[in-house]
């Protein structure tokens, strides 16, 4: 399995409704709103969405996807 990275989870975190595809759809659908100058962003989506579609739905659930708002 690819590691995600600690912004990966963040975002992934963010737009987590308890489910593999569920997340893939919210983080494209997410996506879709993104200005043309957030090419950061963009591309730290890009990136946590590969990842998604490459783990199954029980690596999934070994992910722990909550939010760290202690930052």
């Amino acid at each position: 399995m690819n590691a995600f990275t600690y912004e990966e989870q963040e975002l992934m975190s963010i737009y987590d409704p308890g489910t593999r595809e569920g997340l893939i759809a919210n983080l494209e659908e997410m996506r879709g709103y993104l200005e043309p100058d957030e090419d950061e962003l963009r591309e730290l989506t890009d990136s946590a969405l590969e990842k998604l579609r490459g783990i199954s739905d029980a690596e999934y659930e070994q992910l722990e996807l909550m939010p760290d708002f202690e930052d």
